[in-house]
């Protein structure tokens, strides 16, 4: 099987790594030369795929529109399976699914990263006891599916989540691209000058993403606008109710508005919600 990794940052990196370690020998695709030229020179790719018509599958690993870009203007092998790796997946679906373009097309997210970027940061190990969100559809060819779950299971994930892209978009929305956005406010006050000396676990949690490259998060941002700003609008709501429950207590002097407000919070917290996969027509498959 050939394979091509196409976008060799961070994620592309590491994940021609861990096929790699697989024992697969891929190609590399980069839009720009230096972070390619560094990983043939580092072994993260065997060499540089000159025909993108020899891959037997390629993954797309650029930003939503330069990945649209990429699959919608390249000539791939007939029956090629093609699978892009954005962290939006209705925006990459529907333009590539408004006409036949004789390639399989699977949506994929691995859920792995750093708070930091670039092909010189990639590792092998990187996606180890993650999960592997899969989209499918009408149009999703099972033999393609297949591949990539094989493949998925040869890079080390401990699970795939397989849902539909709206799905996918909506709870990505809430669990990663909201924490961002969270992270990036959080640091937007004075009171970070001068924190050295007083943090501890607790901000290094809150401000690890803040830094993020905003240009390619802002592209995902308004690709899922519509999700995100529910999520967002969400959270503004829990915030209005805590000031206004902290208000009230700094008024009266009694905390019982705190906790009655908190309790919400914890509850969710203690009652699993977070480690439910149950509902929205989503299957979960442990590989570990």
């Amino acid at each position: 099987m050939k394979i091509c990794v196409a976008g060799l940052g961070l994620i592309g990196g590491s994940l021609s790594m861990a096929l790699g370690r697989a024992g697969y020998n891929t190609c590399g695709y980069n839009r720009s030369k230096k972070p390619l030229e560094y990983a043939v020179e580092h072994g993260i790719v065997g060499g540089v795929a000159e025909n993108l018509e020899e891959y037997d599958v390629v993954f797309v690993a650029l930003p939503p529109k330069p990945a649209v870009e990429f699959i919608l203007k390249n000539k791939f092998k007939s029956g090629a399976v093609v699978a892009d790796i954005c962290g939006v997946k209705k925006y990459i679906e529907d333009a590539v699914y408004k006409e036949a373009r004789g390639i399989r097309y699977i949506g994929t997210h691995p859920m792995a990263g750093k708070e930091v970027s670039g092909v010189e940061n990639a590792c092998a190990d990187l996606f180890d006891n993650a999960s592997m969100v899969i989209t499918r559809g009408i149009y999703t060819d099972e033999s393609a599916l297949n591949v990539i779950k094989t493949l998925t299971k040869e890079m080390g994930f401990a699970r795939i989540v397989e849902c539909s892209a709206e799905v996918h978009d909506r709870k990505i929305a809430y669990t990663s691209q909201l924490a961002h956005v969270v992270s990036n406010c959080y640091v937007n006050d004075p009171e970070i000058d001068g924190c050295l000396g007083f943090t501890g676990g607790s901000f290094q949690d809150m401000t690890r993403i803040a830094g993020v490259d905003e240009n390619v998060w802002a592209e995902l941002y308004l690709n899922n606008a519509d999700n995100l700003l529910v999520s967002a609008k969400n959270l503004y709501a829990s915030l209005g109710a805590f000031i206004g429950a902290l208000e009230e207590g700094r008024e009266t002097g009694d905390t019982q508005p705190l906790l009655k407000n908190l309790s919400v919070g914890a509850a969710a917290y203690r009652n699993g919600k977070a480690n439910n996969f149950e509902g929205d027509g989503i299957k979960v498959t442990k590989l570990k």
